[in-house]
């Protein structure tokens, strides 16, 4: 590099840092002349941290840590001087939009693509992974295109180019400092006051990236060990998201500290900070007065509940606008186990960024191009359900309004949706969407995509398990798990999200949304309208309520949300009803085999719920009916009258019976999950194997006297 192009770019580095900012600075060109270009660049720079993600061979050329997008998370809670974003890898949008936020002030983002015309027909390496190598356009990248050409802060570097751009910066005003906000202060002053009061009363911390949480964690976890605590320990997805948080503890110990390890902190009297695996905490159960879990919304919801019942004080610190998908349903879903586990709990939120300046250009512009601040409106009017119609919807066609007004319903109503959602819905040929309008403005939506279609002999070979295929998510498990290969034959819609406003909720909206999808099958002659999503009783009864039925749960649980996938079809063409009976009936057969080995622990109402719609597979004999009799009048034992116990309950309108009695739970852990009267007593659902007894003959005697 010419020494004056090295002086150009650390004055501007300087200026950046100064003001707060950081910049994009994108590389157009063929790639191999992209990173020769940025190597020559990063001579100049002299950055102490850096990232580049890409091929490792181009990293070690450019001296920097490489590796590829798909481990983003790994560096999240870290701070960097430089990031270079090698695209002609692949642009998973997730990771471009998470590791933007590791940038501090004078931090450089270097992005290097094909020329921006060529953007919509740019064959992304990442499109092969979630089915959109085969889209005839790809209205995401168009967008990204319109938005990078209307943004005058981006810093464009083309091939051939005979000089740098002009790397200019606003004029300074008052210069930026990195240091604590007021509002990190107050975050550290109750951090300590939490990790020093009462139990059960968590706190949950929720800032955008950048505002300083893994910070103000590391600097309170240094106050209450100085304070007495022996042992606060730290959680996060990996160890790299907490760096940051135990460097500024160790730096606010000071001269208190005797050991520094990666991972762990020892004072002079011995107390400790450690870092513990999610995994390994849970299983390994250590003791500490505090615990404290960061990038919470990258842990699945059932880890997060037992973190929160396994210690006495624990705190959550979340990025609201999770780029893995789960910041804003952590604050949605979780909340509802805080209020019920602990309704004591507390929560601050940080606003004021404190690693760049309020305003950040790239901020602003990552926050546009992943529509990452989507959110919908609330609003005071009331919403009556005669005013709202439905219409077919196209979100490559919207403007950039509507499609944040739209976007933001799905990320306000779903536990996970992601800029890679956003990518997917513009750019699926096979998407389906309708919206619920009420005086023009979108208070629903729906969106839906085109699955199945197989040859007979394909979708033969998915139902043996042979072949497996992108996307089709409910087809190839219908015929996989289900053993129907007509699943994968017949073509049918899949409900993927569906998001009504909360002011406009209870009016019948969401319903006459699936209505439409409904007719949109029958339109296109499809065979099926089916929907899968995490099992969650809500969900089930609103699925019910629109005509679907249940007819597969999944063996195992979602990482995201630690919910059993449940899988529900409505058949609308005689092919597609017959394959519902069919799923239906066999589903029936074989749930109560299942459900002690793999759902010992579902919930009640979900059971029940699940349950009440199945075909009735038992038919009552008379000496089913003797047992029943003699086992109620306590002549009979448990044990042996278990399995008629359980015929029972695959009888017809029983377990709609059971929906309304007292004695629900003890019914379905007893006699359908396989609870031993230990773990019964133990979770409070009877005294004794005596007391559980006696409900249950009481239910079976009300039973038989309702017949």
């Amino acid at each position: 590099m010419q020494p004056s192009q090295q002086e150009d770019w650390q004055n501007f580095v300087e200026k950046l840092a100064r003001l707060g900012q950081r910049r994009l600075i994108l590389v157009e060109g063929e790639p191999q002349w992209c990173r020769d270009w940025v190597m020559t660049q990063l001579e100049g720079l002299h950055a102490t941290r850096g990232l580049w993600v890409g091929q490792p061979e181009d990293a070690a050329r450019g001296g920097l840590p490489g590796m590829a997008a798909k481990q983003y998370k790994r560096w999240l809670g870290q701070e960097l001087d430089v990031l270079v974003w090698d695209g002609w890898q692949g642009n998973p949008p997730d990771g471009l939009a998470a590791l933007a936020g590791t940038l501090k002030a004078g931090g450089l983002l270097f992005w290097l693509m094909p020329t921006l015309a060529q953007w919509p027909e740019f064959e992304d390496p990442d499109y092969a992974r979630t089915g959109l190598d085969g889209a005839p356009e790809h209205a995401f990248a168009a967008r990204q295109v319109r938005l990078l050409a209307q943004a005058p802060e981006v810093i464009r570097v083309n091939a051939g180019a005979a000089a740098l751009p002009e790397l200019s910066v606003p004029d300074e005003s008052e210069a930026f400092q990195v240091g604590a906000t007021n509002e990190q202060n107050e975050l550290v002053e109750a951090l300590v006051r939490f990790g020093q009061g009462r139990r059960r009363r968590p706190l949950v911390v929720t800032a955008d990236r950048g505002r300083g949480k893994s910070a103000a964690l590391g600097l309170a976890a240094a106050e209450l060990l100085l304070a007495g605590r022996e042992q606060v320990v730290v959680t996060a997805p990996a160890f790299e998201n907490v760096r940051t948080l135990f460097r500024h503890a160790g730096s606010r110990l000071g001269d208190a500290l005797a050991e520094q390890d990666e991972g762990r902190l020892v004072t002079r009297n011995g107390h400790r900070l450690c870092f513990w695996p999610v995994e390994r905490l849970l299983e390994e159960q250590p003791s500490a007065e505090v615990v404290m879990v960061d990038e919470a919304a990258a842990i699945p919801a059932h880890r997060l509940r037992s973190l929160l019942l396994g210690w006495p004080r624990v705190a959550f610190a979340s990025t609201v606008h999770g780029y893995e998908g789960t910041g804003r349903g952590f604050a949605l879903r979780f909340r509802e186990v805080l209020d019920r586990e602990t309704p004591q709990w507390q929560e601050i939120k940080l606003n004021q960024p404190i690693r760049w300046a309020k305003g950040d250009p790239l901020e602003a512009l990552v926050f546009r191009l992943f529509l990452l601040d989507a959110g919908a409106q609330p609003t005071d009017q009331a919403l009556p359900a005669e005013s709202v119609t439905i219409e077919p919807w196209q979100p490559s066609k919207a403007s950039e309004a509507e499609l944040a007004e739209a976007f933001g319903l799905l990320v306000n109503a779903h536990y996970r949706t992601t800029p890679s959602d956003l990518r997917q819905w513009l750019d699926d040929p096979a998407a389906y969407s309708w919206v619920a309008r009420r005086q023009g403005r979108i208070v629903g939506v729906l969106w839906a995509t085109l699955e199945g279609g197989l040859s007979e002999a394909m979708a033969e070979q998915v139902m043996l398990g042979k072949r497996r295929l992108r996307g089709h998510l409910l087809a190839q498990s219908l015929a996989s798990h289900g053993g129907f290969a007509e699943a994968a034959s017949l073509e049918g819609l899949r409900v993927v999200r569906v998001a009504v406003l909360e002011q406009a909720r209870g009016q019948g909206v969401g319903r006459r949304l699936v209505a439409a999808a409904r007719q949109g099958c029958r339109d296109h002659c499809l065979d099926y309208l089916g929907t899968s999503f995490g099992g969650e009783p809500g969900l089930l009864r609103f699925w019910r309520e629109a005509g679907l039925r249940v007819v597969r749960l999944g063996l195992q649980q979602e990482a995201t949300t630690g919910e059993f996938p449940l899988q529900m079809l409505e058949g609308i063409s005689p092919a597609g009803n017959a394959l519902a009976d069919g799923l239906a009936n066999r589903f029936s057969e074989h749930w109560q085999v299942l459900m002690p080995r793999h759902w010992s622990a579902l919930p009640t109402n979900l059971l029940i719920g699940m349950a009440v719609d199945l075909p009735a597979q038992a038919a009552l004999s008379d000496d089913d009916h003797r047992d029943l009799r003699s086992f109620s009048d306590g002549f009979r034992g448990f044990e042996l009258t278990l399995p008629v116990l359980q015929r029972l309950s695959a009888s017809a309108g029983f377990m709609a019976w059971l929906a309304g009695q007292e004695g629900r739970e003890l019914w379905c852990r007893a006699v359908l999950q396989g609870w031993s009267w230990t773990s019964l007593r133990k979770h409070g659902w009877c005294a004794g194997q005596k007391a559980g007894e006696a409900r249950l003959r009481q239910l079976v005697a009300s039973y038989l006297s309702a017949g």
